[in-house]
């Protein structure tokens, strides 16, 4: 097999960069990784392409799926918070959410809401997830610390923090919590139940523009694939953003193309089509 070239896919490839998405995007429903995308990508790499991986998710809850991957490259995590050489087990960057501004923004958006239920990400390699009273936690694999009292969110520096509410949607949540401390706080959606709160200006476009630039790669020569609204600022920052069949509507609106959905081997079926 000649350099560039990789299990009969033809060695050009379009974009210097993929990135990519993990939940409902790059892992199927089950959290793994098919053999066809896994596949696809490797062929794009073998071409030339960089791989990275930009999620919501901080480094902890990442690394299981990166290991799996075998994937030593950088990742982007916690929404842009974290750059992490997964090669090295290493955090390059991070950014965390100041605190005193986070209680601020919170109160400003219960006073419109009501009570809010609560959970946060703690900074670090290592950084737990804390989950407060009542807060619904999504069932699998990933590890989280159950806390009695919402207090203890704020003993140790954090990423960010979770919000869920008892009646409204997570559309009508993240509204209103833009509405009452988008001038504190960023505000972003990252999946069913994940309303979250961030440093103000932080977003997965900083986080991926910082890790970019490590690579000598540029907006114009990235791909990216993603599912919901904390993917539209990567969409905007790169040249071209494939949005999920799944995906949410407001990212499909921003989007590029829509592929098929992430159980069905979507992003491979764009990779092949670029790989010829």
């Amino acid at each position: 097999m000649s350099t560039g070239e990789h299990a009969g896919f033809p060695s050009t490839f379009p974009y210097k960069l993929i990135a990519t998405d993990l939940d409902g995007t790059l892992l199927r429903s089950d959290e793994t990784v098919s053999e066809r995308t896994r596949e696809a990508l490797a062929a794009a790499t073998a071409a030339g392409a960089a791989h990275i991986v930009v999620t919501g998710r901080a480094v902890p809850w990442t690394r299981p799926v990166l290991d799996d991957l075998g994937y030593r490259g950088l990742a982007v995590c916690g929404q842009g918070a974290q750059v992490y050489d997964a090669g090295e087990h290493r955090l390059l960057t991070s950014v965390t959410l100041d605190r005193q501004t986070a209680g601020l923004a919170l109160a400003k958006i219960e006073a419109e809401v009501g009570p809010l239920l609560l959970a946060a990400s703690r900074d670090g390699l290592e950084g737990e997830v804390l989950v407060g009273p009542g807060y619904r936690v999504h069932d699998g694999p990933l590890p989280y610390q159950p806390i009695k009292d919402a207090a203890d969110l704020w003993s140790a520096p954090l990423n960010k923090v979770y919000l869920q509410h008892p009646t409204l949607s997570d559309d009508e949540l993240a509204e209103a919590a833009q509405q009452a401390a988008g001038g504190l706080v960023g505000v972003t959606m990252a999946g069913e139940g994940i309303v979250e709160i961030l440093p103000l200006g932080l977003s997965k476009a900083t986080g991926l523009s910082l890790a970019a630039r490590r690579l000598g790669v540029k907006a114009a020569e990235t791909i990216a694939f993603g599912d919901m609204p904390n993917d539209i600022p990567m969409f905007a920052w790169a040249a071209h953003g494939v949005a999920m069949a799944n995906a949410h509507a407001d990212l499909k609106e921003v989007a590029h193309e829509v592929t098929l959905t992430n159980d069905e081997d979507g992003i491979a079926v764009v990779l092949e089509r670029l790989l010829g």
